[in-house]
């Protein structure tokens, strides 16, 4: 038998100091390795878990069985490792359609955020959109609405904010990708009110971290980051390459885990939303959401590291 090797001084120190900043994280609740890390909503204080799911891509083709069931084990995997958030959009073909058969059919569902958009010209093109997004779900409301890549975003707003005082939704967001309209996005955060926004984040692909997320944090609305492997790319990028040593430092054992817990550990982002459909992939993406987040220094030696390969 080995003998046991008690931590060093240095090591000691360097694992109080992880714990110490994690605790330290506004909104954030403490997690070991067998627990889910979940950040509060500005708004609400309502505790969200920090990995989602998202639907675009994976979620759209033909009404097939084989895929659905294919899906059906995702969603699944996703609710048993403790999911909380699910993000889609009419813009996502029959996506929509096929996740509320596999809502319908899941068991372990009830800690479903069930968040969509709006994506529409006009008032009651908006509202007929909506009610038939919620019909395809199977749900009796959503908990949050989004005004999808600013498409006629003052018409919906009115019309969101009615359907949140009626207790029809709970939560208003906004949402761009790809970069798109930052500067418009920017101007109507810091004159309207809103729950939640939406935007392309990873380690790659920062630019949003001034000032949209600054804007975020300083209103208190809520961060839901896409495209957190830009659409793969990422992974692509790190393929058969070994993670660095200090990655073990916040708990994290694959690339994609890597990718993961820096969008989500960004004092702003309340969520990440990858993409899949192969259950390991899912079960590796709910891992990033427990165990230690990387703190500010981490964060800035994962940079170096991912631009240095």
């Amino acid at each position: 038998m080995k003998p046991f090797n008690p931590l060093t001084r240095r090591q000691f120190i360097a694992t109080a100091a992880a714990i110490a900043s994690t605790l330290a994280m506004p909104g954030i609740t403490f997690a070991s390795t067998s627990t889910v890390i979940k950040k509060d909503i500005p708004k609400s204080g309502e505790a969200l878990p920090v990995i989602g799911m998202g639907t675009s891509r994976t979620f759209e083709g033909s009404n097939d069985q084989q895929l659905i069931s294919t899906l059906k084990a995702v969603t699944q995997a996703f609710f048993d490792l403790g999911g909380g958030m699910i993000d889609s959009s009419p813009m996502y073909g029959s996506a929509q359609q096929i996740l509320g058969q596999i809502l319908a059919q899941i068991s372990q569902n009830k800690s479903l955020f069930a968040a969509t958009k709006v994506w529409t010209d006009g008032r009651q093109s908006g509202i007929e959109q909506m009610e038939q997004s919620r019909q395809l779900w199977g749900i009796e409301r959503f908990d949050l609405m989004q005004i999808h890549n600013l498409v006629d975003w003052e018409t919906h707003l009115q019309t969101l904010q009615q359907m949140k005082a009626e207790g029809r939704i709970r939560y208003i967001g906004i949402t761009t990708s790809h970069g798109r309209y930052h500067d418009d996005l920017q101007s109507i955060l810091r004159k309207h009110d809103f729950d939640f926004l939406q935007l392309s984040y990873n380690i790659a692909n920062r630019e949003v971290e001034q000032p949209l997320l600054s804007i975020a944090q300083d209103k208190g609305i809520a961060v839901i980051a896409n495209r957190p492997y830009q659409r793969g790319s990422l992974c692509r990028k790190v393929k058969g390459m070994t993670l660095p040593d200090f990655a073990q430092e916040f708990d994290c054992s694959s690339w994609g885990q890597f990718f993961l817990k820096f969008v989500v550990s960004h004092p702003a982002v309340n969520c990440a939303i990858p993409a899949t459909s192969k259950v390991h992939h899912m079960q590796d993406n709910m891992q990033a959401g427990r165990g230690r987040l990387p703190d500010a220094r981490q964060r800035q030696q994962m940079i170096r590291y991912f631009e240095s390969l």
